[in-house]
């Protein structure tokens, strides 16, 4: 019988039976699709040797007017201006509350208790003493003396670990973990540390995971059955940055908190912290509370969503759009001579994002998308909504390539191209069935411009980080799915590779090489594709499969040995597990490693249909699939 090609249709298909899915692919990780064939995707490898405080879920390039290239990192505790490797952390200080502030220690314990009336600061922040004097023993003033996590104990106290003079707050873990060594009190540290402590408080730290909000009413109305409690909002917001460039500085905001600003030639990395917006002039009207902060580039304006309204400084409103004077980041009071001034969104209850394209910023509420457009005066700017019972699952879920735009909802995928619309999505039920809705907001999207692609990191139903992801390939319109834990992603352009921040607190490097570089030395990427099953004829006949030509690439692949496993598996009906290795009986599936001249492998397998699976476990493996063929026949009804 002529030998049969295995020529399969591009993309994965979960959202169909396998067995509906003849001629398809059904499942992979760490796999693209390439001019419709099946490729691993490139390794990756830390961008420094340093790490930063919690998952990092906001990244931000841009290049100086001397050409130094930097990048802003934002965490739930930090934001960082990342630089040649180092970590500078900018941490803008918040009003230091008056009154005394004094130290105590328990002999034999490394724990100093603090006394600070109203102190403001909440679980996890960060604080840095000066000007105190020594307790007497182990515990000196250069002990005191430094940036510190705090424990809160109540309204006027907290505590702290006294740790070694000198040494960085960056070695205290998330999970409070302390890497250097702590001093333990003795029986003379018995001062309250001096007469003139002064307390630099950072603004208070945010949520790693978002607090699901529940009773009638909570989360987005109507996104629940009738009657039922919402799953969908949060009462707590994540910690999430925004950041956008002011010429060659920088523009922050944390989510439902002030906006900031870094002067890159006149502030001095390591040294200096962002300041707020407020303290640049006297405009008492300049908003101090925002959702995000985004630079309009075509017409110079600096706009605010979800901010507070000139005649109610610091009251939040979620749906209220400012934007400040042209070219100017401290007129923010609408006068006749100006043009500040202020927009706001008729549909929805708050702002989730907006997203900037060539010629409009979209905005998105939790139920709709509007597009606002640069008018010039009187107006100045213009919006009008495009799309209603549209979701997006949070902030970081939208990602503009060109002109259009492309986010994931409740449920759904959309694209903008001049209209809304929903996107065929053939493993939607796969990713939305085994989704956690109360942390949709760790969702994060970024393009991979080289492959034309889209791909969403989100969290699985029963994780409360990300740990899995979906690609879209836009130029080819397929999908493929896996498993890897990355909370942002910036794409290739400033910097020549892709950097993607992972959930234990590393910058990586991605498409190069082909290992996962997270531990030293490299270790191998599993990837794999499985095909769903082809049958003979109508499938009422057994085949005999007795040998298999593999075509695939070994390309790039820094070992010469370098292979990859071709697995043939049979089964009887379509509801039936594949049949597995029985060295009693015939052999009912088959592995061969297969290598770059690999011309043919013998099997001896019968079923009355047939998957193939092609996986690499090995290292420096870089593989692409071609159309193998297999040696099959018919081997009769039974």
């Amino acid at each position: 019988m002529p030998l049969t090609k295995l020529q399969f249709r591009s993309g994965v298909n979960k959202d169909t039976t396998s067995y509906t899915n003849e001629g398809g692919w059904f499942d992979s990780d760490k796999v693209r699709f390439r001019q419709g064939l099946p490729e691993k995707i490139g390794g990756w490898a830390k961008k420094s040797i340093y790490s930063f405080l919690a998952p990092c879920r906001s990244l931000h390039p841009w290049v100086t007017l001397t050409g130094t290239s930097l990048l802003g990192v934002g965490t739930r505790f930090k934001i960082y201006i990342e630089r040649g490797g180092f970590y500078n952390d900018i941490t803008p200080y918040r009003s230091t509350p008056a009154g005394a502030i004094t130290f105590s220690a328990t002999n034999g314990s490394s724990t100093i208790n603090v006394n600070h009336n109203s102190h403001g600061a909440v679980q996890g922040d960060f604080v840095t003493f000066s000007s105190a004097a020594s307790l007497g023993g182990n515990i000196t003033a250069d002990v005191l003396n430094q940036e510190y996590q705090v424990t809160i104990v109540s309204d006027n106290n907290y505590t702290f670990t006294a740790r070694t003079a000198g040494t960085s707050i960056a070695s205290i873990t998330e999970d409070g973990v302390l890497n250097p060594t702590p001093v333990l009190a003795n029986g003379s540290d018995t001062g309250n540390g001096g007469a003139s402590v002064a307390a630099l408080y950072q603004v208070n730290v945010g949520l790693g995971v978002a607090v699901p909000g529940t009773g009638w009413g909570a989360g987005t109305w109507g996104a629940d059955g009738w009657g039922e409690p919402s799953t969908l909002t949060t009462e707590s917001s994540l910690r999430t940055w925004s950041m956008d460039n002011w010429g060659e500085d920088l523009l922050l905001n944390p989510r439902d908190g002030n906006i900031y600003y870094w002067d890159t030639s006149s502030k001095t990395l390591g040294t200096d912290r962002a300041v707020a917006i407020s303290t640049l002039g006297t405009d008492a009207g300049t908003p101090t509370v925002a959702k995000q902060v985004l630079v309009s580039d075509r017409d110079r304006h600096t706009l605010v969503f979800g901010a507070d309204p000139v005649d109610a400084i610091g009251t939040q409103d979620p749906l209220l759009i400012r934007f400040s004077s042209q070219e100017s980041l401290t007129e923010w009071t609408p006068t006749p001579t100006n043009t500040a001034g202020s927009l706001r969104v008729g549909n929805g209850s708050e702002i989730v994002t907006a997203i900037e394209t060539r010629q409009q910023v979209l905005v998105y509420t939790d139920t709709s998308v509007h597009a606002m457009q640069f008018l010039g005066p009187p107006f100045t700017f213009g919006i009008n909504q495009l799309s209603d019972n549209t979701t997006i699952a949070g902030p970081s879920a939208a990602v503009a390539v060109d002109d259009n735009v492309f986010w994931m909802g409740y449920g759904d995928f959309y694209v903008y191209n001049g209209s809304v619309s929903k996107i065929n999505c053939p493993v939607k039920s796969f990713v939305f069935d085994n989704y956690n809705l109360n942390q949709q907001q760790l969702t994060t999207v970024s393009s991979n411009s080289k492959f034309s692609e889209i791909w969403w990191f989100y969290p699985s139903a029963n994780s409360d980080e990300i740990d899995k992801y979906v690609i879209f390939n836009y130029q080819e319109n397929t999908w493929a799915i896996g498993n890897l834990p990355r909370t942002a992603w910036l794409d290739s352009g400033i910097f020549e590779l892709p950097i993607a921040a992972s959930t234990d607190g590393y910058l990586y490097f991605h498409e190069t090489g082909q290992n996962d570089g997270s531990t030293n030395p490299s270790q191998a990427i599993t990837s794999f594709i499985e095909s769903s099953p082809l049958s003979i004829g109508a499938g009422d006949s057994f085949a005999f499969i007795n040998r298999i030509i593999p075509d695939v690439l070994l390309t790039q692949s820094e070992d010469e040995t370098a292979s990859v496993d071709f697995t043939l598996k049979t089964a009887n009906f379509p509801g039936a597990n594949f049949s597995q290795t029985n060295t009693a009986t015939v052999q009912q599936s088959s592995t061969v490693p297969v290598a770059q001249f690999t011309e043919q492998a013998f099997t001896r397998l019968r079923g009355r249909s047939f998957a193939l699976r092609v996986e690499s476990t090995g290292k420096d493996v870089q593989w692409r699939l071609g159309t193998p063929r297999v040696d099959v026949r018919e081997d009769g009804r039974r």
